[in-house]
């Protein structure tokens, strides 16, 4: 079996990706054409001209050499160990900038199916990796949709502050956007109360619960995260790994099974609360790099999403070790 490695331009992807998928459910799950063709919403023609496509050039042997097909057979092993409803992979590649744009793209693959025709409520984090999401939409949900970022904000425009994100996406779709327009993290938990006391802002964080998807990523505990450089947490961040902490979601510090630690700082966030992504019909969650793996496994064991957008990596690293 052999896989491409080099970077796909995103409309290669989408294509090569959908050939994959038909092709492992077909040759490997033993799936009919018309399951596949249910389970991948397209016609029953094009699963069956896509296979013909297969055999006449020459790709199907004892072994299956469809570029990705590699990332493909990962991620539907990731798919039955954690119980997914769905997850893409992409390519690992030397160039961590590349990689997060990567992984944000073929997240918009996946996401794109879900927006076509619907009025829904789009909440999307913070992170570079979800700033690159918005690009490769191809499908638009009904004008009367709106996006809600789901996290609040740092103090300086970084493209991947939650309100560039939420932006962004927005213009993307043409709908309107809500912002959590307060710091992610409170001096203290009685300082974060006295915010939610603020109409507009409790408005807001309503909404970030009653939106239908939710685009989320995660940040380890290295001080290569972002949010390791927010003050509160720079100053805390021993402490926060002494109580077990394997890196966060939505600003909210987790143990290596899921759960939120207990430290103070969990108790000072203006953000989504993570247990209530479980509720959501769609909560995905985009995020790659070995340095993230604890926390994205950690994220899978708690059951706070149900797809999956990382790298071939991390893929392989969940596999190994669920």
């Amino acid at each position: 079996m052999q896989d491409s490695h080099r970077a796909l331009p995103i409309e290669d992807f989408e294509a090569q990706d959908e050939r994959a998928r038909i092709a492992w459910y077909y040759f490997i799950a033993g799936l009919t054409q018309k399951e596949i063709a249910e389970r991948l919403d397209i016609t029953r023609l094009k699963v069956n001209r896509v296979i013909g496509a297969l055999r006449l050039d020459g790709l199907v042997r004892v072994e299956l050499e469809v570029p990705l097909f590699s990332c493909r057979s990962l991620a539907e092993k990731v798919r039955e160990i954690y119980r997914l409803k769905d997850v893409v992979v992409v390519p690992d590649v030397d160039d961590q900038m590349l990689q997060k744009r990567l992984i944000g793209e073929a997240a918009g693959t996946m996401v794109s199916p879900l927006l076509k025709g619907r009025d829904l409520g789009i909440g999307i984090g913070s992170g570079r990796t979800l700033s690159h999401v918005s690009t490769s939409l191809t499908q638009r949900p009904l004008e009367t949709s709106w996006v809600v970022g789901l996290i609040g904000g740092i103090t300086r425009a970084t493209g991947s502050n939650s309100f560039d994100v939420a932006t962004r996406m927005a213009a993307r779709l043409g709908v309107e956007c809500h912002y959590i327009t307060a710091p992610i993290f409170c001096p203290s938990s009685n300082s974060r109360d006295a915010l939610l006391e603020i109409d507009e802002l409790t408005d807001v964080l309503a909404r970030t619960e009653i939106a239908d998807i939710a685009l989320v990523s995660c940040g380890s505990v290295s001080e290569s995260s972002s949010l390791t450089h927010v003050r509160v947490i720079k100053d805390n961040l021993d402490d926060i790994v002494r109580a077990g902490a394997v890196g966060e979601i939505l600003g909210c510090f987790l143990d290596a099974q899921g759960r939120p630690v207990s430290h103070f700082i969990n108790e000072t966030i203006v953000a989504l609360p993570p247990e209530k992504l479980r509720i959501k019909p769609f909560p995905i969650l985009i995020s790659g790099g070995m340095s993230k793996f604890r926390i994205i496994r950690a994220i899978l064991r708690g059951g706070y999403v149900n797809r999956l957008a990382t790298n071939e990596e991390v893929a392989s690293a969940l596999v190994a070790a669920p």
